[in-house]
């Protein structure tokens, strides 16, 4: 004596594979409620069928991205907080310092990534080199190239190259190993035994970025320099010797602190988006895949967004 909303449909349909019409059926009053809906809901489609127009459909895309921007940041803060409050914690613990995680970290983050860091800089400080040279010609100012290698290498090339090489390596090897250790339960089994896995795998991580990143950074710029020189002295008649003397008696020092100093913040962002995205990793591969691909995005998008702030601050102080 009791009907739900499924068997309502299947009466309705049995009689209409009969021909009687529903006002013929003879239900019980509360049951008759209940039919009433299902019938009306049977002969007038909801809304939500109908597809919404394409300015509506924009805006709510417009308006889910935000929205997940916001929970995002949101996450991304307090796993900063949970990062630093650890940190400081074992500060004052020198037994608990990983030492040993920290130094292989240094060489799988730092030394294994000089020769294509060292490479690829060489290569587009040629590439500037070459270019500004060709505009420069023009207007007969070709030594100018010089200050044009400089400035872009210092500032900005040297340490922007190097932190998108290693969001591209290093943030992406982050989240598919802490990825694979939660597909594997294994994180589980480290707060079973009461480790904390934030200091046992992003406190490592993110203190060997800290200290290789500024590192990598130098050696891009004097690659890049180096690439610039080449292209100077190939095409342009500058000497090596007149290359260096004229870096050293038209630039500042400050640009390349300035350039150095932006390392330490590129290495957190890329560390810290590396570790979350691997925490928020499911257990299965395509999970793993996935965030391994968000992880890069984002600490590429990241880092870019960092380096343009950080470009018309120094412009406003008049660094």
């Amino acid at each position: 004596n009791r009907i739900d909303a499924t068997g309502s449909q299947l009466l309705m349909a049995f009689l209409r594979r009969q021909g009687i019409a529903e006002q013929q059926l003879a239900a019980k009053p509360e049951h008759q409620a209940l039919i009433d809906a299902v019938l009306a809901s049977s002969q007038h489609p909801s809304a939500a069928a109908t597809p919404a127009a394409l300015h509506v459909r924009f805006l709510a895309g417009i308006g889910a991205f935000m929205a997940k921007g916001y929970a995002n940041t949101l996450i991304f803060l307090a796993f900063l907080g949970q990062t630093l409050l650890s940190a400081m914690i074992n500060i004052a613990r020198p037994k608990h310092w990983r030492i040993t995680s920290v130094v292989f970290h240094m060489q799988a983050v730092g030394l294994n990534a000089v020769p294509l860091v060292m490479l690829l800089s060489f290569m587009i400080g040629a590439v500037v080199a070459f270019l500004g040279a060709t505009v420069l010609s023009e207007f007969g100012a070709e030594l100018w190239v010089v200050e044009l290698v400089g400035v872009a290498f210092m500032r900005e090339f040297g340490v922007l190259l190097t932190a998108i090489l290693l969001a591209g390596r290093t943030a992406s090897a982050f989240t598919a190993q802490i990825g694979s250790m939660k597909s594997g339960e294994e994180l589980d089994a480290i707060k079973t035994m009461g480790l904390d896995p934030i200091e046992l795998l992003v406190l490592p991580r993110i203190m060997a970025l800290l200290l290789t990143m500024p590192l990598l950074a130098f050696l891009a710029t004097m690659a890049g320099l180096l690439g610039g020189m080449a292209v100077c002295d190939w095409n342009l008649g500058i000497s090596p010797e007149m290359f260096m003397s004229r870096l050293n008696s038209e630039l500042s020092p400050r640009h390349i602190w300035i350039g150095l100093s932006k390392a330490p913040v590129f290495a957190a962002v890329i560390g810290l988006i590396g570790c979350l995205e691997g925490f928020k990793c499911k257990s299965n591969a395509q999970s793993v895949g996935e965030h391994t691909t968000s992880s890069v995005v984002q600490s590429i998008s990241l880092v870019i967004l960092l380096d343009a702030l950080a470009a018309m601050f120094f412009m406003e102080l008049d660094l």
